[in-house]
């Protein structure tokens, strides 16, 4: 069986899927958002879409383990959903992570174009996995009111 082509896919799927929220901005202008999961910007666009391109990335929480999974999908295995994609889980500091996902979208000449959503992706799940530090509050810097 052949595979469709990702831009007759795009306008298949562009006005209406399962995924598309749309949303109105300023007046009556209206934004397009997707919850594709592999739509790293999370906008409803062909450069950023998951369904209609063959190479897409994914950057998410790992699970328990405070984990990244960095998982690129395989353009040779369109048709198999289930090896379809190639996952890496990344454990490290956030810089090491960040060269690991820099040298697999761009020095790979995976997806260059996808490299700068990609690192803030990277960072803004590296953000949301950091645990708060629970020690002394800090003080309120407001003025204290003595009872007499």
């Amino acid at each position: 069986m052949a595979t469709v082509p990702g831009p007759l896919i795009w306008e298949i799927v562009k006005k209406n899927n399962a995924f598309l929220v749309k949303q109105f901005g300023n007046s009556t202008a209206m934004v397009q958002f997707s919850r594709e999961p592999n739509n790293l910007y999370n906008v409803n666009s062909y450069k950023h879409s998951g369904l209609a391109n063959n190479k897409s990335v994914t950057i998410q929480p790992g699970g328990k383990d405070l984990s990244v999974v960095l998982a690129t999908t395989k353009t040779k295995k369109q048709n198999k959903p289930g090896t379809l994609y190639h996952r890496s889980a990344m454990k490290k500091e956030f810089r090491k992570m960040a060269k690991v996902v820099l040298n697999q979208v761009t020095e790979n000449y995976y997806r260059p174009d996808l490299t700068k959503a990609a690192l803030a992706r990277l960072s803004a799940v590296h953000r949301s996995l950091k645990v708060s530090k629970s020690g002394a509050n800090k003080r309120n810097r407001q003025g204290v009111r003595v009872k007499n």
